[in-house]
């Protein structure tokens, strides 16, 4: 495998024994490993480097790794794994909502982290390859509604800046790539991230909290629409721009 080739990780933990434990078994399955003790570091490092996957844990001095997931996910698309000795099933929600793509509890074995990361980076790679004709959209119009994929901004046709968790962006996402297109709930559940050991349900919370932020009568959903049997469909008309 040539340099250029080698997925570089980023491992966020203030425990220097554990970030040394990561990084050595990582780089002997042939990863290349940048290692951040808090957020600030963490940043440095994103501004320094081309990093393909953060390995971040919640427990950091200076910030909640809950909220550092939030702001990375806001700025950008990269996947996220939360290393955690949080034991509340709400942390591990709250986390995968916001933002990170896995989650493992502390303590762990160091073949179980990498074959959770190899897994969402083979996600995330078929992702990326499988994205439709708007595979070049960088915005999506609706109804006067605009979302920019790049900024992860939804604006309402007021101008308003609206606020979308993770789950929420990648739903819709999802729809304005695919509109006119019955979606099934499984495919739902892949576009926004959420995992089988959540909630199956999850993804109908998910929908209702979108329709209440776009529909003007979230009851009466005019794009968000309910296939029964079969899924959801958006049915208002696109436009993109690149």
């Amino acid at each position: 495998m040539t340099e250029h080739q080698i997925q570089h990780i980023l491992v966020v933990d203030d425990d220097p024994a554990m970030r040394k434990l990561i990084s050595e078994y990582l780089t002997e399955n042939d990863f290349r490993v940048t290692v951040a003790a808090d957020g600030r570091k963490m940043a440095a490092a994103l501004r320094e480097h081309s990093i393909d996957l953060v390995v971040l844990d919640l427990r950091l001095p200076d910030e909640d790794g809950i909220t550092i997931a939030r702001r990375l996910r806001e700025q950008s698309s990269l996947p996220i794994v939360v290393v955690s000795g949080r034991l509340h099933e709400a942390d591990r929600v709250m986390a995968l909502e916001l933002g990170a793509d896995d989650y493992l509890t502390k303590p762990f074995s160091l073949r179980e982290l990498l074959a959770r990361i190899r897994t969402v980076l083979r996600r995330t790679a078929i992702k990326q390859s499988q994205t439709g004709r708007h595979a070049d959209a960088r915005v999506y119009r609706f109804a006067g509604w605009e979302l920019d994929i790049s900024a992860r901004r939804l604006t309402s046709p007021t101008g308003a800046r609206v606020v979308l968790t993770n789950g929420e962006f990648c739903l819709l996402n999802a729809f304005l790539a695919s509109p006119g297109r019955i979606l099934t709930r499984e495919q739902l559940l892949e576009a926004s991230r959420l995992h089988d050991d959540v909630y199956d349900r999850s993804i109908d919370v998910q929908i209702l909290r979108l329709r209440r932020k776009i529909e003007e009568d979230p009851s009466h959903p005019q794009y968000i629409r309910t296939e029964r049997g079969a899924g959801y469909i958006f049915s208002a008309v696109v436009e993109t721009a690149a």
